[in-house]
């Protein structure tokens, strides 16, 4: 009785577990069978961006500079004596030929009056002994000392008058002044420093640029400097010096360039980035992640259109030079062309697509979605 009771057990325990293995087992392969065959049929959704045509593109040299006045002078005196007048104050905007400072001269003044007395004496004379010379009522060589007279009379005034014009400080061209160091009364002296003047439009930058990059450089090349002082504004430029020397040590070129600055926000002393364009070209562009990179070749993924199917092609192509978010395409596209930048980690070469978006420019993603989602809807 027992064995019989076992023996039934057994038979019951094995058609349990084959209804498990047929319950479970079969329709796997079906379910598996039947979900690859909807992946293949079915298009799969990308966005895509068109290849964009630059027409005045260019590589770029960076660069560290140090703006500089484009003429900068300390006002000084070259006479000793006491200041008289001062006509200017700290930081003032003066034009070339404004009468700053006054030493005084009062002596010199007196000088010149009398001088100019003795030169209308002079001058009487001799012009009395020009006219007794032509009647011959007069030697020629008496004419002749009554000239030198005369001209000894003209150059005394000129050294006087040089005299005075040492006491009278102007500008020497547009510009800004600096901090005044003098007051009324004082006794300069010379070699003291009245204050400073610098033209600051345009104003220069100095920077270094590897020799590698000799024939890139010329006069009048385009240059952009930004100051981080003054919240990355950009000031434009161009190339106006190119050194004639290169280092010896660092293997640099000293270039300078002139940039615009009406409205006197640069200073001398600034650091500046600057960023130097050369190879002026026509470019083709493409965001960077639409670049599949194996090894040292680069593949894009290209939309083609056959009527109402689009399917996708893997492309090699060959870059240039980067720029941010973008690169330049070398070899293998041709302008219009679309190239997939969402979704490539399931398209494969010859994969149907759908085109959901096409981005353009900086457009967020989610952006792009809604715009199609209304153009769908409003289409529908």
């Amino acid at each position: 009785m027992n064995q019989q009771t076992h023996r039934e057990g057994l038979r019951q325990n094995l058609a349990r577990k084959a209804r498990f293995i047929l319950l479970f087992s079969w329709p796997v392969p079906m379910l598996l069978v039947a979900t690859l065959s909807y992946g293949d049929s079915r298009a799969l959704p990308v966005i895509v961006a068109p290849v964009q045509q630059v027409v005045e593109f260019a590589d770029t040299i960076e660069a560290l500079g140090t703006t500089r006045a484009n003429e900068s002078v300390a006002l000084t005196t070259n006479v000793t004596e006491t200041v008289s007048t001062i006509n200017f104050d700290d930081g003032q905007q003066v034009k070339k030929g404004d009468i700053l400072v006054v030493l005084e001269k009062s002596e010199e003044e007196a000088e010149l009056k009398a001088a100019r007395a003795v030169l209308d004496e002079r001058r009487a004379a001799f012009e009395r002994a020009s006219d007794l010379e032509k009647k011959q009522a007069m030697s020629t060589a008496m004419l002749k000392e009554r000239e030198a007279l005369l001209k000894q009379s003209e150059g005394n005034i000129e050294a006087i008058q040089a005299r005075i014009a040492n006491r009278v400080i102007k500008a020497p061209f547009d510009g800004v002044l600096g901090l005044r160091n003098i007051s009324p009364g004082a006794l300069l002296r010379p070699g003291d420093l009245i204050t400073t003047i610098d033209d600051l439009d345009p104003i220069k930058v100095d920077f270094q640029v590897p020799s590698v990059f000799l024939q890139e450089l010329r006069i009048g090349l385009p240059v952009k400097g930004t100051v981080q002082a003054l919240g990355n504004r950009v000031f434009q430029g161009k190339i106006n010096m190119i050194s004639s020397q290169v280092d010896p040590v660092t293997r640099t070129l000293t270039v300078r360039a002139l940039l615009a600055n009406p409205n006197g926000a640069l200073r001398p002393g600034l650091l500046m980035n600057i960023s130097l364009s050369h190879n002026l070209r026509t470019a083709l562009l493409i965001p960077e992640e639409a670049i599949t990179q194996r090894d040292t070749r680069k593949f894009v993924m290209v939309i083609n259109h056959a009527g109402d199917t689009a399917t996708a092609e893997e492309r090699q192509v060959f870059s240039g030079n980067r720029i941010p978010g973008e690169i330049e395409i070398t070899k293998g596209l041709s302008p219009g062309d679309q190239v997939v930048v969402h979704g490539l980690m399931r398209v494969r070469s010859g994969s149907q697509v759908t085109i959901k978006a096409i981005q353009r420019a900086d457009e967020p993603l989610q952006g792009m979605l809604e715009d199609t989602a209304k153009t769908e809807q409003d289409a529908r």
